[in-house]
């Protein structure tokens, strides 16, 4: 190893001048030590696709439906298989500096993700999620339909409060739109684990600013103090929509999907 990189099994560096292995299909670089563990068979990458410090949500999905970015699944895979018991999943922060490790590692590590098992507190994966979607160059909901989703989900009556989010989320990209759907469908079970003792109403408060953020990259303080109260309600407004609508766009089969 001449540049220092993470093992794609164990996530730890291989440090200059240690011996490594690579497989010659999928790019795949690990410990000898952990060939053992390499997941099989590999996917073939002939062109590794390495993935922006930052950008917009679109410039992390994959080309082919569901869009939702691999960091995001991984991240939400491992919540769901370790985290359902924890008290306070996502509201409990993790290591700040372990948080900022490992969201590089994977940003920098693109397709191939390092596995994060051996990330021992769960709260540093929900971190990490959270994290990634903050430091998007617009958030989730877009930045031109923010005022929509804010309007829809003022709306009194629930029915048609519904009916306008419905309308909403179906303009947004592509890849916004699946990765909201694929989000939803997580945190509603997260609510639903008595364990976590975060319900839609904590829960809304947490992914508030982070999936509505403001409508601008620039918000005045004003703005600021308006739009929180607000970005809550959207997130609580759209958890109260059926799950089968958010299915529809992940698909049944791709709501658990393991990259």
């Amino acid at each position: 190893v001449i540049r220092p990189e993470p093992c794609g099994v164990c996530g730890s560096r291989i440090r200059f001048g240690k011996a490594a292995i690579k497989c010659r299909q999928c790019q795949l670089l690990l410990h000898p030590k952990c060939r053992e563990r390499c997941p099989s068979p590999c996917v073939p990458q002939p062109q590794r696709h390495t993935w922006p410090r930052e950008g917009v949500l679109a410039d992390f999905a994959p080309p082919t439906p569901p869009l939702v970015p691999a960091l995001v699944v991984q991240c939400v895979t491992e919540v769901e298989t370790r985290g359902l018991m924890e008290t306070g999943l996502y509201r409990v922060p993790g290591a700040e500096q372990l948080v900022r490790e490992w969201k590089r590692r994977l940003l920098r590590a693109g397709g191939a993700l390092p596995a994060l098992g051996s990330v021992a507190d769960i709260h540093v994966v929900c971190g990490v999620l959270k994290d990634f979607l903050r430091g998007l160059k617009e958030p989730l909901v877009t930045f031109s339909l923010h005022p929509a989703f804010l309007r829809a989900a003022d709306i009194p009556d629930d029915a048609a409060c519904g009916t306008a989010l419905r309308h909403v989320v179906s303009k947004l990209p592509p890849a916004n739109r699946d990765t909201l759907a694929f989000l939803m469908l997580h945190l509603l079970r997260v609510s639903r684990s008595p364990d976590c003792k975060m319900d839609v109403l904590n829960l809304s408060r947490v992914f508030g600013p982070t999936l509505v953020g403001h409508g601008s990259a620039n918000p005045t303080p004003l703005a600021i103090m308006e739009d929180t109260p607000r970005q809550c309600k959207v997130v609580a407004r759209l958890l109260s929509l059926p799950p089968d609508f958010w299915r529809g766009f992940v698909g049944m089969e791709q709501e658990n999907l393991v990259p």
